[in-house]
């Protein structure tokens, strides 16, 4: 039977009582599933990183954290008469990803680009009806601004069959969760989610996985360009996971999302070789007064 003493209702009032041991009773020791059940009993709200914490410890970090996003590996499953579709999530942008993709495989020329909206429609029909033949990639973004479009965009992935289509034609969906996407169009698809990384450690990593050699060896500071780099990535990373926290973390909720770090990373490099002496104050200006503070409308926010 567990006293009820001063220890437990020290755990129970802790920040992070699912990293605390448990006060010591005179019953057995608690194995590592039994905690969690006390934990769901007296704080629930500690649940899920506490089951993180289990399973990481049991199977590893694999398990808690999402691979980075592989797009080669999921256009090898893909067939010309399958569409690939891209759900989108808060802070993920796969355009960049997918534009790179394409210049590795060379079919940078062969790339064609609409975002839906009204009147867009018929431009789609027309791009995807010339690509069809030629062996071309159609890439249809935010099909979720759409909806009335939708049926037309059903009914011609319906209509594209292997035997008449180049092996090389991709179609490639961009949407975010919505009612008005056909269910058929999901279900006879290539489904992918590039969801932004969750903690410091993992945004850090994603963010240097999307830079290569060349971005370093094309300039003269190399040194110095890592450092900046990795400064910029964890200023990149604070300020995503600043959003878990509502209203403490910002007054009003900002999409900062991967555009943002995208273009930082190439006025870096092209600061750092234009000038000899390296413009700290220009740098700090252009990342944090313009490319991130200027989408911040609140005086608080933009301190």
């Amino acid at each position: 039977r567990l006293r009820a003493d001063g220890a437990w209702r020290e755990w129970f009032s802790s920040e992070a009582p699912h990293e605390a041991p448990l006060p010591q009773h005179d019953a057995e020791p608690l194995s590592a599933f039994q905690k969690l059940l006390v934990l769901r009993c007296l704080r629930a709200d500690k649940c899920v990183p506490a089951v993180v914490d289990f399973v990481r410890g049991r199977l590893g970090r694999d398990f808690t954290e999402p691979p980075p996003f592989d797009l080669a590996l999921s256009f090898d499953d893909s067939h010309c008469a399958t569409p690939l579709v891209f759900i989108l999530s808060p802070g993920a942008d796969p355009i960049a990803s997918l534009i790179k993709f394409a210049e590795t495989r060379g079919f940078a020329k062969r790339l064609c680009s609409i975002s839906l909206g009204q009147g867009q429609g018929p431009l789609a029909e027309r791009m995807v009806g010339e690509a069809l033949p030629a062996g071309g990639w159609v890439v249809l973004q935010n099909c979720h601004l759409a909806p009335s479009w939708m049926p037309s965009l059903e009914k011609m992935c319906e209509e594209i069959a292997s035997e008449r289509t180049h092996a090389d034609f991709r179609l490639w969906l961009t949407a975010a969760p919505s009612a008005h996407f056909p269910v058929s169009l999901l279900q006879n698809s290539l489904k992918m989610t590039n969801e932004p990384p969750k903690g410091l450690r993992a945004n850090i990593a994603s963010s240097w996985l999307a830079v290569d050699e060349n971005y370093f060896a094309e300039c003269p500071k190399p040194k110095e360009l890592r450092k900046l780099l990795f400064g910029l990535t964890f200023f990149h990373a604070l300020i995503q996971e600043r959003r878990k926290f509502g209203a403490l973390g910002w007054n009003i909720p900002y999409e900062f999302n991967e555009s943002d770090l995208r273009i930082c990373v190439r006025q870096l490099q092209m600061f750092l070789c234009e000038y000899d002496e390296i413009p700290y104050k220009a740098l700090n200006y252009m990342a944090g007064e313009l490319n991130y503070g200027g989408g911040g409308t609140d005086d608080k926010d933009r301190r």
